[in-house]
């Protein structure tokens, strides 16, 4: 299975819908995959499950963390959910979407975390460095999950340890951003970011980890009238390029009704009921996008 992260150091820049949408599609064209929320404002959990049906009762990943940290943690594969409104579509085409949900609570066990490595600076010379980073890793090697094609991870707009986590188990990360100056300010650091876990961790490590950036998708694009990006948009995405990080040739125009909609139905766009000449468009670039994944991820 390939697993990707889905992050970008400022939030709203639309993360959670094209981890949903993506997984989604992928799931109609036959494929079997798990989304994982690491996000503590919860936002892909409830893309798929309405707020009043998601009760206390539920577990979520909050619960498997707090069993690692205290040293009595349960296969991960317990805390899967099936949501039902997005299976009943997929399902009837060979794919199958589950869930691990997050929770609130995750603020906490980013602390927790770093509280087990000696504080907030991670020393790489504890001897509890790797298994702590290796949480998640670990726990996706259960034969439970050999069947997935691909794990999504969504995660929180931070660098924090859950988030590191979610780094070192990946093959592949990707950056959604919007096309402005204040979301597209914090790329560059976001990948001396990976790059600096990626060496420190390999420093000690007898499995070496390579997570590759495969690229920035440029998401709440506006059009002007002549068909083409707003000037400033394409000033924005003129940075990305000077600095050599590579970027989706597809990306996701601005359709806030759409999204708030999809949320109200726990069906992702790409698989919501057909709609409007601007909600097509919207989900024709989505399946654009989910081809152009396949392609970047080699599934």
């Amino acid at each position: 299975m390939s697993v990707v992260s889905v992050i970008n150091y400022k939030g709203g820049v639309g993360k959670t819908t094209l981890t949903a949408n993506i997984g989604a599609e992928l799931a109609a064209r036959g494929r079997k995959v798990l989304l994982v929320d690491l996000d503590p404002q919860a936002s892909l959990t409830f893309s798929f499950y309405r707020p009043q049906d998601f009760t206390e009762e539920k577990l979520t990943i909050l619960q498997w963390f707090q069993g690692f940290i205290n040293q009595r943690a349960e296969p991960l594969h317990r805390f899967v959910l099936t949501p039902r409104e997005i299976n009943a579509v997929v399902q009837p085409r060979g794919g199958q979407v589950h869930l691990l949900p997050a929770h609130l609570g995750l603020i906490e066990v980013d602390l927790d975390l770093a509280a087990m490595l000696g504080g907030a600076r991670f020393l790489k010379q504890h001897p509890r460095y790797l298994p702590v980073h290796r949480a998640l890793a670990d726990a996706l090697l259960d034969q439970e999950f050999a069947g997935y094609d691909s794990v999504l991870i969504d995660c929180a707009p931070n660098f924090n340890m859950v988030t590191r986590t979610a780094i070192v188990a990946s093959d592949h990360v990707i950056v959604p951003a919007r096309p402005d100056y204040l979301s597209t300010l914090g790329i560059d650091y976001l990948r001396a970011r990976l790059t600096g876990l990626i060496e420190e961790y390999n420093s000690i490590a007898p499995d070496q980890i390579n997570p590759e950036l495969i690229g920035v998708v440029y998401t709440m694009v506006q059009w002007a009238s002549n068909g083409q990006w707003l000037t400033s948009q394409r000033d924005s995405v003129t940075n990305t390029t000077e600095i050599e990080i590579p970027v989706f040739r597809q990306s996701m125009r601005d359709n806030k009704t759409a999204v708030t909609a999809a949320g109200a139905s726990s069906l992702p766009i790409v698989l919501a009921p057909p709609g409007n000449t601007t909600i097509e468009t919207l989900r024709y670039e989505l399946q654009q996008l989910t081809s152009e994944f396949l392609a970047r991820t080699r599934i």
